[in-house]
């Protein structure tokens, strides 16, 4: 294995096999030089969109063992990881880890400096605790989905970057690392309850401000930032491909009416409802006289606020990707580079995701099991 360089370098993490934000957070530890240990089953039982590992770009750069953790030597074997670990990660309903006498609470008795990240969509307690769930059902009740998409018909889901990547891995890492930072005080691990309607209704917040101050409409498309305000919105050009402009700002608005010739009277009037259908008319009209590729020659890198509407296979291309390496080709598969970026630390390159099980030996030994120990569990069919 490649020797970690990043800023988490020397962080042990064990990660249980699961579904959406629990891969990612596993992935922004790893990329930042944490020793992330995936633990398999046995069986696939049909997590997430079958991805061959190629393509897997949330389980990059880290190792698997596969163990049947409902067989109690697969649970030993798993003691045996967490007696070094610093960090658990796990994904399944609430009491799922406590059924295969796993849980919180015993394994703090055992190991005290233990941080134990539980992720669930609803969290570990209230009325839809126990319910199945996905992305789309936690962000519709956090009043999120409601906002999403065009004034006439239903809401549009957002992919399933708000609930499971926004809502959920991005706070389970954030509550990991304060958990450990924390460790660094008291000497002494903790639970981390994350839950996605927890995370997105905190990112949500600017929007009950606004809903609270008269500064929000509940229709769709009918605000700032939904798409209601013709400055804040996309634009076909002549090539039928898409600009996004955010001209926010007067400043910006009155630089962007200068430069593609809008009149004046719509920027002293930008803020008038009343003019926002005439005024996206005329910039409809204007955006679709040029290419999308014209457009940014004019435009792009300029205080006006408009980029081209890109798609992901074209975004690895983009300049200022390539300037930044923002993309690196692992295997042929274009993958993010590791973000956030850091002055000294430098994480190691992203490397493919793992076979299920195809570190099971180096892990356990890594563990203390002996080879006698492995083959037995490997012959009995607790491990593979």
């Amino acid at each position: 294995m490649n020797e970690a360089t990043g800023a988490l370098q020397g962080l042990r993490v064990v990660e249980l096999a699961a579904i959406g934000p629990v891969p990612m957070a596993g992935m922004l530890l790893a990329d930042q030089g944490a020793d992330v240990v995936r633990v398999d089953r046995l069986v696939d039982p049909g997590l997430g969109l079958a991805l061959a590992p190629e393509f897997d770009v949330h389980a990059r750069s880290r190792r698997s063992l596969a163990l049947d953790l409902k067989a109690g030597a697969g649970r030993a074997a798993l003691l045996r990881l967490l007696e070094r670990a610093d960090v658990l990660l796990e994904g399944y309903r609430p009491g799922v880890l406590e059924s295969l006498d796993l849980s919180p609470h015993l394994l703090l008795a055992s190991f005290p400096r233990l941080v134990i990240g539980r992720m669930t969509g609803y969290g570990q307690h209230g009325p839809l605790a126990q319910a199945a769930g996905h992305d789309l059902n936690y962000i519709a009740l956090t009043g999120v989905l409601d906002a999403i998409g065009p004034a006439e018909g239903p809401p549009l889901p957002p992919l399933n970057l708000v609930g499971d990547y926004g809502g959920g891995a991005l706070f389970l890492a954030f509550g990991v690392m304060s958990a450990l930072f924390e460790r660094q005080r008291s000497g002494l691990g903790q639970v981390v309850d994350a839950a996605m309607v927890d995370g997105v209704a905190a990112m949500a917040g600017l929007f009950q401000g606004l809903r609270a101050g008269a500064g929000w409409r509940e229709e769709r498309a009918a605000n700032l930032l939904d798409g209601g305000a013709p400055f804040y919105s996309c634009y076909e050009a002549a090539c039928g491909k898409y600009l996004a402009v955010a001209a926010l700002e007067p400043k910006f608005f009155a630089e962007l009416a200068r430069r593609i010739g809008l009149a004046p009277e719509f920027v002293q009037a930008q803020h008038d409802r009343s003019r926002w259908p005439a005024m996206r008319a005329a910039l409809a009209a204007i955006f679709r006289s040029r290419g999308r590729d014209e457009w940014c020659a004019l435009l792009e890198g300029s205080d006006t606020c408009v980029t081209p509407v890109l798609s992901f296979a074209e975004a690895p291309q983009h300049a200022h990707a390539r300037a930044r390496a923002g993309y690196h080709q692992v295997e042929g598969v274009a993958q993010p580079a590791a973000a956030p970026r850091f002055g000294r630390s430098r994480p190691v390159a992203p490397r493919p995701a793992p076979q299920p099980g195809a570190h099971t030996v180096e892990v356990l030994k890594e563990a203390g099991l002996s080879s006698i120990e492995i083959d037995q569990l490997i012959a009995s069919g607790v491990a593979r």
